[in-house]
């Protein structure tokens, strides 16, 4: 069981960094294909709004990595429910202020983990 929670964090945590890129160093050309209900004109001027928002996603992923490196139980377990429990936030507040598809991308690959864990925890 711990393999497979392991790898759903990897997978958030890849999750993250691409948006980490994309945010940061490729909004004004492949972000254009992903965030096709955009009008052209708009990725310019938002390139600095986005890299900010780009940042805090590394953020995340840097406490996702953190994760694997904490050698005590209780401390490994609480941090890593911290940092999904962020990345679900921040999904689930996207779905219903930008986009229903951020749901599945974003919030649903950090709530499966952390169900995981907590049916661990009983």
């Amino acid at each position: 069981m711990q393999i497979i929670i392991q790898i759903f964090i990897v997978v958030v945590i890849l999750i993250h960094l691409y948006i980490v890129w994309l945010e940061m160093f490729a909004w004004t050309t492949r972000a254009r294909k992903v965030f096709k209900q955009f009008k052209p004109e708009l990725f310019e001027p938002t390139k600095a709004l986005a890299a900010n928002q780009g940042l805090y996603n590394g953020f995340l992923a840097a406490g996702l990595i953190w994760t694997f490196f904490i050698e005590n139980h209780e401390w490994k377990l609480n941090i890593t429910l911290f940092f999904l429990t962020c990345v679900a936030v921040a999904g689930i507040f996207g779905t219903v202020t930008a986009d229903k598809k951020i749901f599945f991308v974003q919030a649903l690959p950090a709530l499966i983990p952390i169900a995981l864990l907590m049916l661990g925890k009983i």
